[in-house]
Order: C-alpha cells, then sequence, then structure tokens
C-alpha cells in the first residue's frame, strides 16, 4: 500500500469487480487503452483482479476519498531492468491530477523499490491528456509510432515516453 497527499494505492480485492466494470468498461475510457473491452463483459474485471500477483506487474488501485478513481502499474522486465508504466482513471475522476499523482508515486516504487533502470509507456496519440501525465512524471517523448496498433478495427498512432533513472535521481 502506499498513500499519496490525496490517495491511497492499494491492492485490488474482487470487491471492487463491480467499480473496475463500470469505470473501466465505459466508453471513453476503453478506447484509448489496449487491452479494456467495450461493452465490458460480465466476469472480466474478477478475472482481471484475480491475476493480480501472478505475474511479472505491479498494480494498485487508485483511491480517492474512499472511492476506486482508476488503477495504475508497471509490467516488469526483469532482464532490462524496465518496466511499462500503464493506468486508467475512471471518467468520474478525470482532471483532477489523479494519474499524476499515483504515477509520481509509482514511479519511485520502480526506481526505489525495484531498481529499474527505465520506466516507459505509450499513449494513443489520440490522448494528449495521457501524454500530458507522463510528461508531467518527468517522462521524456522517445518518438511515435505510426499506425502501430489496431484498436476497434482502426488504426492508432502510438507516442512513446521514457523516463531513466539517471533523470529521476537529477531531475533538471
Amino acid at each position: 500500500m502506499l498513500r499519496t497527499e490525496r490517495l491511497l494505492l492499494r491492492p485490488f480485492t474482487l470487491d471492487d469487480a463491480p467499480d473496475v466494470k463500470r469505470l473501466a468498461g465505459a466508453r471513453e475510457v476503453a478506447l484509448n487503452t489496449l487491452h479494456i473491452p467495450h461493452p465490458y463483459p460480465d466476469g472480466a474485471a474478477e478475472a482481471w483482479i484475480e491475476k493480480h500477483g501472478k505475474g511479472p506487474e505491479v498494480t494498485f488501485a487508485i483511491e480517492a476519498k474512499g472511492q476506486l478513481a482508476g488503477a495504475i502499474g508497471l509490467v516488469l522486465d526483469p532482464t532490462h531492468d524496465r518496466a511499462e508504466l500503464g493506468y486508467w482513471i475512471g471518467m468520474p475522476f478525470w482532471g483532477r491530477g489523479y494519474a499524476t499523482e499515483a504515477g509520481r508515486a509509482i514511479v519511485r516504487v520502480g526506481f526505489e523499490e525495484h531498481g529499474l533502470n527505465k520506466i516507459f509507456a505509450h499513449v494513443f496519440k489520440r490522448n494528449p491528456a495521457s501524454a500530458r501525465v507522463l510528461q508531467k512524471i518527468g517522462m521524456r517523448s522517445e518518438g511515435m509510432l505510426r499506425q502501430h496498433l489496431k484498436k476497434w478495427d482502426e488504426y492508432v498512432d502510438v507516442e512513446c515516453y521514457g523516463l531513466l533513472r539517471d533523470d529521476f535521481d537529477s531531475p533538471a
């Protein structure tokens, strides 16, 4: 568990499944994530929660004022001392800085607790709000992959961001 100024980052429980389905399953959230389906199938939230802790991932529920607001995590790649950052925030919680606040906390976990050299993230070019989150937590643009992924029969451009341990240890 991690506490920030306004958030609690904690493990998911099966009690969170209805909120995960409702929040993550919103078309507007699913639209800008690669793996979240829409409509969100029955049982998918429970299956997603149950897989936590069984792979090379560190995943936290983002709780704000006692309510589930989203999720954030790192997919660890110990061979290369790096991890991919991923997150989603439910629409009722957009625009409050929760992704940025949670992102700063999880980046710290990655570098300080997991000894990572790099944390990276990919965002759909059509999602500038998510790109701003990455910039605010110190990530730098590393380029764009044109029509790199396919979401709902549409090819989407992907912007790549990264943060090195050296940059984290010695911010400009």
